[in-house]
This record gives C-alpha cells, sequence and structure tokens, in this order.
C-alpha cells in the first residue's frame, strides 16, 4: 500500500527487495547459461516470478540489468568496513592477505568465471558486457586496492607510485591463474588455497616494495 506521502509501505518494500532479488538472480543464472544476446527479458521475469512490467520498474533494461548484477557481485569482494587501516608493515600484510583471498574466492565462483567467459564469447556482439565488467567490477576493486596502498605509501610502509604498485600485488596474486581458470584448464581454488595464495602474494609484495630508509614512517 502506498501512504499518504506516496512512499511504499513498509510491507511493499520488503516485496519489492525481494523481487528485485529473484529478479536479479535469474538473470545472473541465465546470462551465464544462456548468454546475454539470447536472454530474454520475459525469460528472466518468468525465472524470477515477477511481471515484465515490475521487472522494469525494479530494475530496468537488460543492459541495466546486467550492470547491477556485476555491480552486486563486486560488492561481495569489498573489505569489511570495520578494518583498520594498516599501521605497519605486518597489519598491511594483513590487510593485503584478506582483500586478496575475498577478492579471489568472489572473482573465482562458477558464476562469475561464466559471465567473464560470456564477456569473451561476446565481445564483438556484445561489447558492452565487458566494458560493464571492466568499468564496475575490476575497476571497483583497483580502486579499493589503490586506496590501501596509497595509506600505505602515506604512512611510509611501501615504496613506488600507487598505480604500479596496486598492478603488481593484482599481479603476484593472480599469476596465470584467471587465464587457466577461463579455459577450464584448472579448478577453481579452495578456501585454504586462496588464503594461501593471498598471504603468499603479500608477502613477496611487502619484499619488492620496503622502502629503502627503513619500514618505518618518517
Amino acid at each position: 500500500m502506498i501512504g499518504a506521502s506516496g512512499a511504499a509501505s513498509p510491507h511493499e518494500g520488503i516485496e519489492q527487495n525481494s523481487a528485485r532479488a529473484r529478479i536479479l538472480d535469474a538473470a545472473f543464472v541465465a546470462f551465464a547459461a544462456r548468454g546475454y544476446a539470447q536472454t530474454t527479458m520475459l525469460e528472466i521475469a518468468t525465472h524470477a516470478k515477477v511481471s515484465k512490467r515490475e521487472l522494469y520498474a525494479l530494475v530496468g533494461n537488460k543492459q541495466d540489468m546486467l550492470a547491477t548484477c556485476i555491480a552486486e557481485r563486486a560488492g561481495r569482494m569489498r573489505m569489511p568496513a570495520d578494518m583498520p587501516p594498516p599501521h605497519d608493515r605486518d597489519s598491511l600484510g594483513e590487510v593485503l592477505s584478506a582483500f586478496g583471498e575475498r577478492l579471489l574466492r568472489e572473482a573465482t565462483d562458477p558464476p562469475v568465471l561464466a559471465v567473464f567467459r560470456l564477456a569473451i564469447a561476446e565481445a564483438e556482439r556484445a561489447p558492452e558486457i565487458a566494458q560493464t565488467l571492466d568499468s564496475v567490477a575490476r575497476a571497483a576493486a583497483r580502486r579499493e586496492l589503490a586506496g590501501v596502498i596509497a595509506k600505505a605509501r602515506a604512512a611510509g610502509l611501501i615504496e613506488g607510485d600507487t598505480v604500479p604498485l596496486t598492478a603488481r600485488f593484482l599481479a603476484l596474486l593472480w599469476g596465470d591463474l584467471m587465464v587457466s581458470l577461463l579455459l577450464c584448464l584448472a579448478d577453481p581454488p579452495t578456501p585454504e588455497e586462496a588464503k594461501r595464495r593471498a598471504r603468499d602474494a603479500a608477502a613477496a609484495f611487502l619484499r619488492l616494495c620496503a622502502p629503502a630508509g627503513g619500514t618505518s614512517a618518517p
């Protein structure tokens, strides 16, 4: 029910949130299984148990839906809001390890890998998939990591420029794992493997980027 102010009632708001979640789940599964171009709005609406009118009202068109699906997945890669900023190299290693572990686990989830494969397969017919994946998900992860690295640089914990340092940590974290996963030559890492890989990447990064004059802030 809509109140006198025009706002939805709490009950209606809960129902809309539930419907929106079903739509995004149905869209993500359909895009991964059938492809972006082949998936119809009617198919998504049917699987989400909503009308096409509700689908457009709650999420938007198919490109909006793809961007929202990717954005919500990208949100799972964010660091916990209560994680304190690094104050020494040990705490920086812990932050980088936690970031890397979360990124590995979320980005190698099979439905996410399916969207990466979809973006590659339809790069010519539907370049917006790759563009959205890069501008929403990959860019968000890079920005968050760059923020951590910028704070560590300001504290004198590491040396170098933020952008190349960000790229260096990601290279140490991934190696050729993503290529192997996209080609189905490897299985997604287990939680234990992701944790070990993230810790190894953080340790190697700290060794490579140690300040020339010591490890304490000036």
